[in-house]
């Protein structure tokens, strides 16, 4: 990409959208193109349509997606497959339809199945059953993954999937039940903290184990990937091979904690001086699930952000967005 490169960001105001739109911004592309949900519903195949037509972009970023924790999850996994089949169908397939140059597809850690070993590499995808809590919103992310190979193959289409780890950081969604673990953390102990409430009881066991990014380390590798030069780039889009490799890569931080440290870490972020109870009747999910971006780091990116230094901007942004709601 160079910087008059006209670049769309599909969803660019959630997390990790507009943590891409920052970076692009901050590195003096000029020529991006966003719409909002109101302006554009990417799960409307005509509305799609008409829009490559008009801006034809020459690449495309696709970061929108309806994600949630473990209780949207659970809630609404109709509206989970849904939409995640429609985005990304729609806007797939007009990306192939206006001869975008590259296509980044943002997928999920989940798509591996629930008991893969660990860490994760790109290979273990549909190697075993997937964790139940989530399984629509992993099997529409697989579906674009293997689109992505699809329209590689019988269309010489350069569309690429990044599997990126738990994301965290500015513009996360912190739901009091719709929320990642993270960001339903923080929330929680801010609650609590402000309300100089006892205790907070939180989901599971405590004993899982989760490997988290934070989400500018996600928008520079993506940027990172969409400028490889065209050999390594090609060499990645599988367009050839059909062998169980999938033109995807693995995105994280290489490390991981369990939920019950990470609690302690946040709550000692926020500063609550309660007691931590852990809801053992409530699920835990996957039990581990770090992924191995050895690939990627290979081709010379890693990560720059601790999980400390992220938690303590994410605490301090949130702190922010409350103020000004």
């Amino acid at each position: 990409m160079n910087l008059n490169s006209k670049i769309y960001i599909a969803g660019h105001t959630g997390l990790v959208g507009s943590a891409l739109l920052r970076k692009l911004k901050s590195e003096n592309y000029s020529n991006i193109v966003t719409q909002t949900h109101s302006e554009l519903d990417l799960t409307n195949q005509a509305m799609v349509e008409n829009f490559f037509q008009k801006e034809k972009p020459e690449y495309v970023i696709l970061a929108a997606a309806k994600v949630g924790g473990i209780y949207s999850n659970n809630s609404y996994p109709a509206e989970f497959i849904f939409s995640n089949l429609s985005i990304q169908t729609n806007v797939i397939h007009q990306a192939y339809l206006s001869n975008v140059k590259r296509l980044l597809f943002l997928g999920s850690s989940c798509i591996y199945p629930s008991e893969s070993l660990q860490p994760i590499k790109e290979e273990y995808l549909l190697t075993g059953p997937l964790e139940a809590t989530n399984r629509p919103y992993a099997l529409a992310k697989i579906a674009g993954v293997e689109m992505c190979w699809s329209y590689n193959r019988q269309y010489g289409t350069n569309f690429l999937s990044v599997m990126p780890t738990n994301l965290y950081g500015e513009g996360d969604n912190y739901h009091p039940k719709n929320s990642h673990v993270i960001p339903g953390m923080i929330y929680k102990f801010h609650e609590a903290k402000i309300k100089k409430q006892s205790s907070v009881i939180l989901w599971g066991t405590g004993n899982p184990r989760r490997e988290f990014l934070y989400v500018d380390d996600m928008a520079e590798a993506t940027i990172f990937i969409m400028n490889l030069e065209d050999q390594t780039y090609n060499s990645l889009s599988a367009s050839e091979r059909n062998n169980g490799l999938p033109p995807s890569l693995n995105l994280g931080a290489n490390s991981d904690i369990s939920i019950n440290d990470l609690a302690y870490l946040i709550k000692d972020v926020v500063d609550f001086k309660g007691e931590i109870i852990f809801d053992s009747e409530k699920p835990d999910g996957t039990m581990r699930k770090l992924m191995d971006s050895s690939r990627l780091n290979k081709l010379g990116w890693n990560p720059k952000i601790s999980l400390e230094d992220g938690l303590t901007k994410t605490y301090q942004n949130f702190k922010i967005s409350n103020r000004k709601s």
